[in-house]
């Protein structure tokens, strides 16, 4: 540890190019820095500028690293997250990230943090840390059970190389212990399959989380014992490392101006409490247009009031519409909202009744941190796992899709919102969701878990 003259701590923080881990490792930081520990937050300058403020109290004690991304071909001009991109090009969003090499060691020899805290797609860092004396951890975003599916750390990088090996991830694997329902889909390997053959993929996810883990000192995962005990003790057993589990991250208002909120609250004020359903997939899923067309179908079929937010990425190959005439069809029934939004105040109003989501690890904590039931469509590898543990937990619904191809109808969809959020019969989940407040959303607990971490960062060469 340096000697800075007391025990606080300089912890650098290098998050995946990608808003879904940005924010959680933003929202780590804070929780860190407000303990008074110092954080270095290293990033490309246009993520930065596109981050939330941080709370003034905190400002002396977050330094944001701006280091650009090197140019390379088939990326496009100003592209420095995957929301700015096309899924099909997001390999070269990785190979410009793997030019960060160099910039991120030299901040490392010259600032010589007591950590640096690193995401999966840097599978570099761990030998230019350790020869730097720098200890590492690595944050997962994605909780144990997504981790402890697919493998140790040798499996990652060495058990994942050939395209049959993947249809081991259609039933539980043979180092998973304990019955368990969670697993993909054909259709979800086959979109795996699909993002993974290109031929100048250069190293793959999975092959980048094994080497992280290799390479690390200690796994921070963003889970806890009460959410998923038993593949949180898999994962000790399969890493042979500290695995530490840093809370569910529940969101925080952000009182920020949001120049559109006051807009947006009038409309949901003008709904009964519970009535809306609020649809969301993050800032990487994008439905294609056949998915785009049965959801848009679906939800006006539902005949429940909506507030959707289509975000349409500027550069995406394939530019998808809404049905001719949908808007006009839903015009004051629904919204269809086609910009960033505050989603946690959206959320959090009581005219929100439920959630329409991919199972995406923020937006699962933020609908059960505030008991608002959740219906389910996973889109991506971590989501299909998420999403089979949420239904095997009861904590969730999962729409009905066809496993081999992945297809949905519109009567799928408006069943499952109307099951989820207005039948007797799904009473179950609403009941669950609010029972699921205090897992998720108690920020006291959240609190001693952060102390927990920060006393391991401390003490880990003595313990």
């Amino acid at each position: 540890m340096a000697d800075n003259g007391d025990d606080k701590l300089h912890i650098a923080m290098f998050p995946w190019l990608a808003f879904g881990h940005l924010l959680p490792f933003l929202q780590l930081a804070k929780l860190m820095a407000s303990k008074g520990h110092k954080i270095s937050f290293i990033s490309t300058p246009r993520n930065i500028d596109r981050l939330p403020k941080i709370p003034k109290p905190l400002t002396h004690l977050i330094t944001f690293i701006k280091i650009n991304l090197p140019k390379i071909q088939n990326l496009p001009e100003n592209a420095e997250s995957t929301r700015d991109l096309p899924i099909n090009k997001g390999k070269y969003l990785k190979i410009a990230y793997d030019g960060l090499r160099e910039p991120v060691s030299d901040f490392i020899q010259t600032a010589s943090p007591d950590w640096i805290i690193n995401d999966f797609a840097a599978y570099w860092l761990g030998p230019i840390a350790a020869e730097h004396g720098v200890l590492m951890a690595y944050f997962s975003v994605f909780p144990a059970l997504f981790l402890g599916f697919i493998g140790s750390p040798e499996t990652m990088m060495y058990g994942y190389d050939d395209p049959a090996s993947l249809e081991q991830l259609l039933k539980r694997p043979k180092w998973v212990p304990f019955e368990s329902e969670v697993r993909l889909t054909a259709f979800q390997v086959a979109r795996i399959l699909e993002r993974s053959s290109a031929s100048e993929e250069n190293v793959s996810d999975v092959y980048r989380h094994g080497a992280t883990v290799s390479g690390c000192d200690a796994v921070v995962v963003r889970s806890c014992f009460d959410f998923e005990p038993d593949w949180l003790n898999l994962l000790k057993k399969l890493y042979k490392k500290p695995v530490v589990p840093v809370g569910l991250l529940p969101a925080v208002v952000n009182d920020a101006g949001d120049a559109c909120w006051p807009e947006m609250k009038q409309w949901l004020d003008m709904h009964p409490k519970g009535s809306v359903v609020y649809i969301a997939f993050g800032t990487e899923t994008k439905p294609n247009q056949y998915e785009l067309t049965q959801l848009a179908l679906g939800l006006e079929l539902s005949g429940l009031p909506f507030f959707w937010v289509l975000i349409e990425g500027s550069s995406d190959d394939e530019v998808v519409v809404l049905p001719k005439g949908f808007e006009d069809r839903t015009r004051g029934r629904g919204v269809v909202c086609k910009v960033w939004v505050p989603q946690f105040k959206i959320v959090s109003h009581d005219s929100v009744g439920g959630l329409l989501i991919h199972s995406g690890m923020s937006s699962m904590v933020e609908g059960l941190q505030l008991g608002k039931p959740l219906v389910l469509l996973p889109f991506m590898f971590d989501q299909g796992l998420i999403a089979s543990y949420l239904v095997e937990k009861k904590m969730a619904y999962m729409m009905h899709r066809d496993e081999v191809d992945g297809l949905f109808t519109p009567e799928s969809v408006a069943d499952s919102l109307s099951l989820v959020m207005v039948s007797e019969d799904g009473k179950m989940y609403r009941e669950k969701a609010k029972e699921m407040m205090s897992l998720f959303g108690d920020i006291n607990v959240q609190d001693k878990f952060v102390d927990e971490l920060l006393y391991f960062l401390q003490n880990f060469s003595k313990l």
